[in-house]
């Protein structure tokens, strides 16, 4: 049986410059701030982070933002983060802003393997600047969105087993199955680690043909927050 259960030296390994890192979340619920940490640790620069915002200043991702280890954010909103906001106006970062709805699925078709997909929204906005244009039939335009993957996916589950089946709590579950689809690394970091076979396949969120990597959270920092309960 395969056991992809490896410590968080072992994960940073595959760190490099220049990547494009998706990571999970909603604000705190579902952020992988072991991961994060390790990553701003690994010393690597020039990222491009795909994430849903830009978390709380000095919390997150924006501790790679404040490091200077970000070029580039993908991302839904920066409205929570002064720090970040501030990189952006001064030029020191690039962010290209979608809304929430379509980053999601522009994730999600860089899982499901295709190209893209059309849409309507934002096609009477700034949205529609500098974006192709698709013409149908009957002579509606609609905006081509192209898909978006990543070199790794950084994501939180509660629990997970030894072959990388994971499970989400609650809305905690947000980003992260979508990218967990559309990465060619993806490194999970979990609550709680179980045996093959403990899980009910009707309770798996992600599958773990999707996950290469998993690691056990030692201890839930301060930065985790809301995520004090009772184990599953």
């Amino acid at each position: 049986m395969i056991d992809k259960v490896c410590t968080l030296a072992s994960v940073m390994k595959f760190f490099r410059d220049r990547q494009t890192i998706m990571v999970g979340g909603f604000g705190v619920p579902g952020t992988p701030f072991m991961l994060i940490d390790a990553l701003l640790e690994s010393g690597r620069s020039a990222l491009t982070l795909v994430k849903n915002e830009a978390n709380e200043d000095h919390l997150g991702v924006s501790k790679l933002i404040e490091a200077g280890r970000v070029e580039k954010l993908i991302i839904s909103h920066l409205g929570l983060n002064a720090t970040a906001i501030g990189f952006m106006n001064r030029g020191e970062i690039q962010v290209d802003f979608y809304p929430q709805g379509i980053l999601a699925e522009k994730i999600r078709s860089g899982g499901a393997g295709i190209f893209g997909f059309l849409t309507d929204i934002g096609i009477d906005t700034i949205l529609k600047k500098g974006k192709e244009l698709v013409k149908t039939r009957d002579g509606r335009e609609l905006i081509l969105e192209p898909a978006t993957r990543a070199d790794i996916s950084l994501i939180h589950a509660a629990q997970g087993d030894r072959y990388g089946n994971l499970v989400y709590e609650k809305s905690a579950r947000n980003f992260n199955p979508v990218m967990a689809m559309a990465a060619d690394i993806v490194i999970a970091e979990v609550e709680q680690i179980v045996e093959v076979g403990d899980i009910s396949p009707d309770s798996i969120h992600t599958p773990g043909a999707f996950v290469d990597h998993v690691v056990v959270i030692e201890e839930l920092t301060p930065d985790y927050g809301v995520l004090s309960r009772h184990v599953l």
